[in-house]
Order: structure tokens, then sequence, then C-alpha cells
């Protein structure tokens, strides 16, 4: 197929990392990228905060004015990879009120304002493309939303957090603590120099946030997405895993609940060995979906860095381009459900608790007291001596979290319990 005549124009914003990796790929592979498009592609200016020499990068592409940019009339797709929320909100509105089409990477974004952005879209006849904004190369927006729309997703679970995965992966493998495995990470950039985001989970959430919207047909934001990190995660905790054939993942979990609400987390999870996902390792992303026909399916690749997001960026600026060739648009997000979110009271799964206890007789039949009085059943307990103290490892059956916080709280006004050292969510084998 010849490209058709008049080309698409492109217009970038930002040029760091992956904007950089995206303009060099782009300008390399023009001639076989307009030919898969089915029309010409031309790169035709980015916008950067400051400019400076960029590596095989014409100075004459560049502009320090992105509403010059937005507000081109010759300019057909904006990539959005400047990251943030303001000026990209704000700009790509403009792009889109100026009937352009947008391709972006902001998880972030999407995950506050995607309803306002899909809105003002679909309102003007433009697309949204974005698969670089959750698990970088990974193919896993174009499935949910095209190949999976015959089908009903049931639950998902990603490790969408390359940093956290890498983190938990040395101190499982290499026996070593957090904050020490923490700063190798810094070193090796995969984490930032403050890595707040990625160690308590706020980039996961987003995330969560995307696939749910596309999995469950329902407008679903990051404030809605129950967020616990990883920086409470002990050496100890890594052990009592791998005693028990399980590893510990920080995991975005999405799933329907019976009364056909959307529970929605990021959390870490003690998942068993036999897990698909327990064998994800270091950087590595994967997403694990389950549903009704199609049963399980496992996306597995590079979750970040410059190349495996640009790889994903320029797949929907090829998209996109034949799109506009066309004069059509693309599969629009769906939020005909309407699905309410659960309260993360209302969550069920199994739990580990880990305790210091006074070591005496009748300790233990009171702990199981105390469980059975909130309603929650124990599947297995462990005890250890600890000095002149007993740790119990407590594994329990299916609770609400509503339950097992009501008796974390009971237990903590018991004088025979010392501490409570760890509670942590369970996942066994998939069935």
């Amino acid at each position: 197929m010849s490209p058709a005549d008049k080309p698409v124009r492109i217009g970038m914003l930002g040029c760091g990392v992956v904007g950089s990796q995206v303009a060099r790929l782009l300008l390399a592979d023009t001639e076989e990228l307009s030919t898969r498009a089915g029309v010409k592609i031309e790169l035709a200016r980015i916008a950067v905060r400051t400019i400076k020499p960029y590596e095989g990068l014409d100075p004459a592409l560049f502009t320090t004015d992105p509403f010059s940019i937005v507000n081109d009339p010759e300019i057909d797709l904006i990539v959005e990879v400047m990251g943030g929320i303001e000026p990209a909100r704000e700009l790509a509105l403009l792009a889109i009120n100026n009937r352009k089409s947008i391709v972006t990477a902001n998880k972030a974004l999407l995950a506050s304002h995607g309803a306002d952005l899909f809105s003002a879209a679909y309102a003007k006849g433009e697309d949204i493309y974005y698969e670089a904004s959750v698990a970088g190369a990974i193919p896993i927006i174009r499935p949910l939303r095209d190949s999976l729309a015959g089908d009903h997703v049931v639950r998902l679970m990603g490790i969408v957090n390359g940093t956290t995965n890498y983190i938990l992966t040395k101190m499982h493998e290499d026996n070593r603590e957090f904050a020490d495995v923490l700063k190798e990470a810094q070193k090796l950039g995969y984490a930032e120099a403050d890595p707040t985001a990625d160690i308590e989970g706020f980039d996961a959430a987003a995330k969560a946030a995307i696939l749910s919207g596309l999995a469950f047909h329902t407008r679903v934001t990051v404030e809605d997405v129950y967020r616990e990190g990883i920086s409470k995660i002990t050496l100890e905790d890594v052990a009592i895993a791998k005693s028990m054939d399980h590893v510990i993942k920080l995991l975005a979990i999405s799933e329907l609940t019976p009364a056909d609400e959307i529970s929605v987390r990021v959390h870490p999870v003690m998942i068993h060995k036999s897990h698909p996902l327990a064998s994800v390792r270091d950087a590595f992303n994967a997403v694990f979906v389950e549903a009704e026909s199609a049963g399980p399916l496992m996306f597995y690749g590079r979750g970040a860095g410059g190349q495996p997001t640009a790889s994903a960026i320029l797949g929907d600026i090829v998209a996109v381009s034949r799109h506009i060739a066309l004069n059509s648009i693309g599969q629009r997000e769906t939020d005909y459900a309407d699905r309410d979110i659960a309260p993360i009271e209302t969550t069920k799964t199994k739990f580990l608790i880990r305790l210091e206890v006074e070591d005496k007789s009748g300790v233990l039949a009171a702990i199981a007291q105390c469980f059975a009085s909130q309603g929650v059943s124990i599947q297995t307990v462990d005890q250890n001596g600890r000095d002149e103290d007993a740790e119990l490892i407590i594994v329990t059956h299916r609770a609400t979290e509503g339950e097992l916080k009501a008796t974390v709280e009971a237990l903590k006004k018991m004088e025979i319990v010392n501490k409570i050292s760890s509670v942590i969510r369970v996942e066994g084998a998939i069935a």
C-alpha cells in the first residue's frame, strides 16, 4: 500500500527520555511507518522547556512555545510526552478543540482527567490513543479495548511498576534489606531521587484506574483506587513468604464483586510461586487478565524505559495516522456499565498477620477467639519462640477488609499482644 499524498504532520510536546526516542525512531523509520499507516508521516515540531542539542535531531524542529504547536492548523496529530497534569491537560484539550487527535503516555493525566479528555475528543470526532500509559511496550490497552470487546473481563492483576518489582525481587533472591536495594535501584536509574510515586504505589494506582475503566466499562479515577506501598515490607516478611512458597509483589488488582461493583486496589500481596505473576522478575511488568470466555491471559514485557515506551507510542501514531488519512476514528472507550466502586472494607481476600504475643498458656485460644468474634476464620497458625515472647504467623480464610481491620484493632487492645508486625494480603495459585 502506497502512502496517501497528503501527509499527517505531527507535533510533539516534550522531548525527554521517551520523547527523544520517539523523535529519533520516527525520523529513522519514516518511510516504513508511513507505508504501514498508508499515509506519509512527518514530524513537524517539538516543544521543549529549554532548547538544547539533541543527538540526531535538527535544532530547527524545536520551539519553547507549545501553544504554537497545538494552535497550528497544519499539524494533525499531537504526541504528548511532557508528563504531569498541567499544562498537559490544557494543551491536550486545546488541541482537541482545534480538531487534532492525541497520542499520549501520560498515565497521571488520564487517571485524573481522562473523562474530560475522552468526552471532548469524541465530541469533536478525534482519537485519543494511550497504549504507552500502562506497562510500556506491553500491549494491554488494545487487547482490553478491542480484542476482548466480545468477552467479559472478571478480574485483572498486574505488576505495573518496575521499580517496586526490582526491589522486591532483590529482597527475595538476595536477602537484602529494602533500603539497600532502593539505593541500588536509584543508582541504576530504576528509581527517582524521590521514589515516593513508585514505592508508595501512586504510579501503580494511576495505571490501575486506567485498566479498570477499560476492563469494566466504567469511568474510574485514581481517587477510586485503594493504595498501599511497599516501604513497610521487611526482609522478615519476604523470608516468611518464601518459606510458604510465596513471593511478595506490589499488585494492581481490579475485579467485579458479587454486587456487580468494581473493587480496585494497589497493595503488596503474597502470591503463590505457581502463579504466572510470581515469576516476573526485576523491572519487568506483567498483567494477568481473567475473562469469562477467553479464560486466563498473560501480558508480559518491559514496562518502562525510552525505547519500550517509544515502541508503544509509535504503534499508536501509525494507527491514528491511518484513521486521519481515512477520515475515520478508532474504537471508543465505553462507560455504559456505570458501575459503583466497592468500598475497600467490603473487598474479600486472605490475610497473613504476624503477631508478637506473650509466651504463656491460653494465649493461642484467646487469639483465636478474638478472630472468631470478628467473623474471621483462621486457616493456619505457626508459632515460633522469640526470647520471652512468641511469634504467631496466622493465615486467614477469605474475609473482608472491614472484618480484618476490626480484628486488628481488637488485637491491639489485648494485653497479651505486644506487637502486630505485619498484615499482608495473600493470593494462591490460579484455579
